[in-house]
């Protein structure tokens, strides 16, 4: 299974890399502000005659994923709601990730949560990226172990109470003892793979709230789950249920994931059934 995976992942980034370099002449002649130009060089003569070394069919690639990741950014205009590029970019290749190794289902939505954020600012989106629109951005809590208004500390173990970063992919649906409640599968190993066994799920909580913020200048916190506003918990639920992808960024710098391979993401942006 593993050997007809790596087969697969090769033939993708080889499918991404021809695509690529068919469009090396346009890229380049971008770089260069000259004419469509092939073969491309090690360095060409820009408008000015002066000779410049040309960018590598790899620095061509990253170039090709950045531009594509900046237009979907601009086009779902998320920066003025506070959601930083860095962080849109990094959920957007787990997304791909994903994907690309038929983990998400077929809604194209991408839910992201920055814990960099404080709790009393809106720090949940849900994109929808086939429709280019932001479907939710709201409040949500984190875990009463990992820090007040802002986190520090995140934990995959049980009774940690504290927030799993890194990527899940939605399950679904139960009643609890918080009502409606969303199943979330953790599937960064050793940063929050034991979610489903420590019940870490989306539901709605009445802490989460800008009342609750006017009064104790932060949100409430939970045992570890993504709790959300009562008034719009059921709604995203709805939206987001059944394999979809959510990423939760947190200030941890030995955080690390396999989902945020960029090969295996740029192959699946330009697989043919794969463009956004």
């Amino acid at each position: 299974m593993e050997k007809t995976s790596v087969v697969h992942r090769q033939r993708l980034k080889r499918r991404a890399r021809r695509v690529v370099r068919r469009m090396l002449p346009f890229m380049a002649s971008l770089f260069m502000a000259t004419p469509l130009a092939t073969p491309i060089k090690s360095t060409m003569a820009n408008a000015k005659g002066v000779e410049v070394k040309m960018p590598t069919e790899k620095e061509m690639e990253a170039a090709f994923f950045d531009q594509r990741m900046h237009d979907l950014y601009r086009d779902l205009n998320v920066e003025q709601q506070g959601l930083r590029f860095e962080v849109f970019e990094k959920a957007m290749t787990g997304y791909l990730n994903l994907r690309n190794e038929d983990k998400l289902g077929d809604k194209q939505l991408l839910t992201v949560v920055d814990f960099e954020m404080p709790s009393t600012e809106k720090r949940l989106w849900v994109l929808d990226l086939d429709k280019k629109e932001v479907k939710f951005n709201t409040l949500v809590a984190h875990g009463r172990n990992s820090g007040e208004n802002l986190t520090s500390t995140f934990s995959n173990e049980n009774e940690s109470n504290m927030s799993s970063l890194g990527f899940y992919v939605t399950q679904d649906e139960y009643i609890g003892k918080h009502g409606r409640s969303l199943k979330l599968e953790g599937v960064d190993e050793g940063y929050n793979n034991n979610a489903l066994a420590r019940s870490v799920v989306m539901h709605g909580a009445d802490y989460v709230s800008e009342e609750f913020v006017r009064q104790y200048g932060r949100l409430g916190r939970s045992l570890g789950c993504p709790a959300l506003p009562m008034d719009q918990y059921a709604q995203i639920i709805d939206e987001v249920g059944g394999k979809t992808c959510l990423f939760l960024n947190g200030p941890d710098e030995n955080y690390s994931s396999k989902y945020l391979n960029h090969d295996v993401a740029l192959s699946a942006l330009v697989s043919a059934n794969q463009m956004i």
